[in-house]
């Protein structure tokens, strides 16, 4: 990461991680307790939260001190443990919710060396791809584009305030 990064030159306004996973090491999400795996865990953790993570770390030195700059990382509400009354999905649970754990920690540490910095989760609804073709029968889908569209739309009228932030598509918080 840190080479692939380092090889940029900046600064960007914008850097969004839309990384993600649902199955980890090849396995479906979790039901139940018993269905834990570690490596399907450790993979869900690497893909959903530490990859952005690593993003974050060497992405700082491309962000614009002077001016407005996003950070923005894909979650998803499934990701907040004050929304959750299903239970299940464990591993994909855990590891988005700890990459907003992430994002909130690391704004407010951007916020001390770029101070009009704004770092946020971000939800993109149900978006209708394969990723998601086996999971959205009682979800309402929206095609890739228009996902990217909302989510563009939310970044764009992102505020300092916003920094730290977990929003929707619809630029609506999701409880932590």
């Amino acid at each position: 990461m840190r080479a692939a990064l380092g090889a940029l030159d900046g600064p960007f306004d914008l850097i969004f991680v839309a990384t993600g996973a649902l199955d980890g090491a090849g396995r479906p999400p979790e039901k139940t307790l018993k269905s834990l795996d570690p490596a399907a865990m450790a993979a869900q953790f690497a893909v959903n939260c530490i990859g952005s993570a690593m993003v974050l770390k060497h992405a700082v030195c491309l962000l614009p001190r002077d001016r407005r700059a996003v950070f923005a990382a894909l979650s998803a509400r499934v990701g907040s443990i004050g929304d959750n009354g299903l239970g299940g999905w464990y591993s994909y649970r855990a590891a988005k919710a700890a990459l907003n754990q992430i994002v909130h920690s690391g704004a407010i540490e951007l916020s001390r060396s770029h101070p009009r910095s704004i770092c946020v989760a971000l939800h993109p609804g149900t978006v209708a791809t394969e990723f998601t073709a086996d999971y959205a029968a009682r979800h309402s889908t929206v095609s890739p584009p228009h996902a990217a569209r909302h989510l563009l739309s939310v970044i764009e009228g992102l505020e300092a305030s916003d920094t730290g932030g977990f929003l929707d598509w619809k630029g609506d918080v999701v409880p932590w």
